[in-house]
């Protein structure tokens, strides 16, 4: 009954992840394999001949690919700015490390050039790089060495990725929240108090005359004449002895003392028709939308005194660009908030919600567009292919965040969820399908060529990882997802991704893999044709 069951695609992709989370637990001197265990237990469930159908993985990899893309491309362009020419340096050096390597195997080892290309395809699993080897060949030998090479070069960047963190002596999460906090700290700490309108300059003036926000950067919520306490207006005077509450960075708030007079410690109470409200943009309309567009001040009588996002507080300057999902404080009459609430939605359910008309669509055109096909020569052409279009199309979609009424971000709760069946279903299948041939490829074409893809294989990671860290200064998430992207590695990725809660190496990923493929297709072409 067991060997009928096996024989059933779904029972055994779901015993293979099954196994593969029990074998993942297992940890050894510190060090487990976490999700990248199922393509272990997938490759051991091939050899005995069970198949996970090929439409099940690239469904699998369609998702994952294209949920990596979605979460990167709000920081895609701004690592590529930041970080660009170190990475693209990394990308050039695996890319070009592994095909030096190969060509010098090959003439120490009298080896076809046919089977050396094929090699290095598979030992950057790269299929793209194995279709253009076997057109620029045109002989069987190049998919037999893609056979040979393709489960180490999975197998090895896995293994690597997992033992990085040994070799550079560093705890992942420790790193990732160190970088997250220096991320932080581009964003200062906001502040509230409290200051006493004692400057003669800035009597009789009003707020708008003094023009507080941009001088300063801080942003006054209420303000007190007498006894009285209102939400100030852009129009609203200030007068000697006023009292006024500002909200900003300590440095805004420094500035904002000198502007207006003394600063003193405490708030100022709220009149009960007032309060002080957190809303949640959810109304397609102001997504993408600077602040001042909407025009709370003079609209609806209220003020935005910080902007939450992802964690960190933004200080709500009139040309920030809101995103789905900001969280605004906003201070106002009672009555005022409710306008100012419909404006935003304020609806939670939609952030958790998830939308399967962007996804759909998104993965839609990402298909389309790995079909590109660019033709520089009679012997040169360049096609994203299925994963490079899904992911540069993503990436563009995700920095967009909106077209039209189409939201193209997902929340971090249904991304995740999407990303794990994604990468299991691709894992599951790739492992069935290298598991398939493992053995019989290996007694066929001996300990040489499996030993050259293995070498293909390493090479560049270690070269990678000796400029990245010595002379680059890369940091080691960088250098994670730099590697997995040169190498084209999406199981590698799994595993990087799988070690530290940050999405640092998704993004350095999805900088240097189109690079990386653009560099394999063109060095594969050089090598067919002139050696």
């Amino acid at each position: 009954m067991i060997l009928d069951l096996l024989q059933s695609s779904y029972f055994s992709l779901f015993l293979i992840v099954a196994l593969g989370f029990m074998l993942g637990r297992i940890k050894v001197k510190g060090l487990s394999l976490d999700v990248s265990a199922v393509i272990f237990i997938a490759l051991l469930f091939g050899h005995f001949g069970v198949v996970i159908p090929k439409e099940l993985g690239n469904f699998g990899l369609v998702l994952f690919i294209f949920t990596i893309g979605i979460q990167a491309g709000p920081g895609f362009f701004d690592s590529f700015r930041s970080k660009g020419k170190a990475l693209i340096v990394i990308a050039l050096l695996i890319v070009g490390s592994a095909c030096v390597s190969a060509v010098g195997l090959k003439y120490l080892f009298g080896m076809e050039t046919s089977s050396v290309v094929g090699l290095i395809a598979g030992a950057l699993t790269s299929t793209p790089g194995l279709a253009v080897a076997i057109d620029s060949t045109n002989s069987p030998l190049a998919s037999i060495a893609y056979g040979v090479a393709y489960p180490f070069g999975v197998i090895g960047v896995i293994l690597f990725v997992k033992l990085l963190p040994k070799f550079w002596r560093v705890d992942l999460q420790k790193e990732a929240d160190r970088l997250e906090n220096e991320h932080r700290g581009q964003f200062p700490e906001l502040s509230t108090c409290i200051f006493k309108v004692t400057n003669t300059l800035a009597f009789g003036k009003s707020l708008k005359q003094i023009n507080i926000r941009s001088m300063t950067g801080a942003v006054v919520s209420r303000l007190m004449h007498g006894d009285e306490i209102v939400i100030p207006q852009a129009s609203s005077v200030l007068h000697k002895g006023d009292i006024i509450q500002a909200v900003g960075s300590e440095e805004a708030l420094a500035k904002l003392e000198l502007l207006i007079g003394e600063r003193e410690e405490g708030e100022l109470p709220l009149h009960h028709t007032q309060e002080v409200v957190s809303l949640l943009l959810t109304n397609k309309k102001a997504v993408n939308k600077m602040l001042g567009e909407l025009n709370l001040q003079y609209a609806y009588g209220c003020t935005v005194t910080r902007v939450r996002r992802s964690g960190i507080d933004i200080s709500p300057s009139p040309v920030l660009v809101l995103k789905f999902g900001d969280k605004l404080m906003v201070a106002g009459e009672k009555d005022d908030l409710i306008g100012v609430s419909k404006l935003l939605g304020n609806d939670a359910k939609k952030v958790s919600d998830t939308d399967f008309f962007p996804i759909a669509m998104g993965i839609v055109l990402g298909v389309l567009f790995g079909k590109f096909n660019l033709s520089f020569s009679d012997s040169f052409s360049f096609s994203p292919g299925l994963t490079g279009g899904v992911l540069i199309v993503a990436l563009v979609l995700g920095a967009l965040g909106k077209t039209g009424p189409v939201l193209w971000t997902m929340s971090g709760a249904s991304n995740h969820l999407l990303r794990q069946l994604g990468l299991l279903l691709f894992l599951a299948e790739v492992g069935t399908s290298a598991g398939r041939n493992l053995v019989e490829t290996f007694q066929e074409s001996g300990l040489l060529m499996f030993g050259v893809g293995a070498v293909i294989t390493l090479v560049p990671m270690f070269v990678a990882l000796f400029v990245g860290r010595y002379l680059l200064k890369i940091n080691p998430l960088d250098m994670l997802g730099a590697i997995t992207g040169g190498m084209t590695s999406t199981p590698g990725l799994v595993a990087a991704d799988s070690m530290a809660k940050s999405n640092i190496p998704g993004v350095a990923y999805a900088t240097v893999y189109p690079i990386a493929m653009v560099f394999l297709i063109l060095f594969i072409q050089v090598i067919s044709m002139f050696f």
